[in-house]
């Protein structure tokens, strides 16, 4: 067997990874104002994920990115630490958590949305498969309860993405979340899937839900952010 064959063998969702690749924000700073700003604010909720969680708003703050209405009023009550992160894939997660995100703290809820990217393909890093991505999002929830084991873990299926619902991307995240939903059974988490609120009733994913058919807008946050508020403490 070849190098590269072998390679392929390995489940790159599992391995924890740093930054993979570039973004509109500088992937060590945000880092690091996560692990300055988490013991000062000591959160009830942590919010885990990519840039559709780092894009909503709240701390740390992302130089030039607006705050949301939506993440306002949703979470004005509570102390809220964002801890999404631009093009991370369940690997980036892993490694974020193993150098000290949510090390001390002792939030009553985590919010876990995360394993879009590993749908995509680049010159950094393979496509995952979707029994990849969910041995990826368990590896999360093992580092998430053996940090925080009195939280409530909320898993999120991953959203729909792509304008049309006959769409390759479509079948494969519906296969990730068919794993993600047994995961939180078989442990007892919370699952919220919005991804039929998210949706047209042609099935089709709007432009004015997520402007590049992946990212939300402020009228797909809000769809988040009255299915999350129920779960809340």
């Amino acid at each position: 067997m070849n190098v590269e064959m072998e390679q392929s063998n390995v489940n790159t969702a599992v391995i924890p990874t740093p930054k993979i690749e570039e973004d509109c924000y500088d992937w060590w700073e945000r880092h690091e104002q996560v692990l300055e700003t988490q013991e000062q604010l000591n959160p009830e909720i942590v919010m885990i994920g990519d840039s559709i969680t780092h894009f909503w708003g709240g701390e740390p703050r992302t130089p030039g990115m607006q705050e949301h209405e939506s993440w306002k009023e949703l979470f004005e009550a509570y102390r809220v630490m964002n801890m999404g992160f631009g093009w991370d894939r369940t690997q980036n997660v892993l490694w974020r958590l193993d150098h000290g995100e949510l090390q001390g703290l002792a939030p009553k809820t985590v919010v876990i949305l995360i394993g879009t990217n590993n749908t995509s393909g680049t010159g950094n890093a393979r496509e995952n498969l979707p029994g990849e991505i969910v041995e990826g999002l368990r590896a999360i929830c093992d580092r998430v309860y053996r940090a925080a084991p009195t939280a409530k873990i909320v898993i999120m299926a991953v959203l729909p993405r792509e304008h049309k619902p006959d769409h390759s991307r479509r079948k494969v995240i519906a296969e990730i979340n068919r794993g993600y939903e047994s995961l939180a059974k078989e442990r007892g988490y919370a699952f919220l899937d919005i991804g039929e609120q998210l949706l047209e009733t042609d099935g089709t994913l709007s432009a004015e839900t997520a402007p590049d058919f992946c990212h939300l807008s402020e009228r797909g946050y809000r769809v988040w952010a009255e299915a999350l508020r129920r779960l809340l403490p």
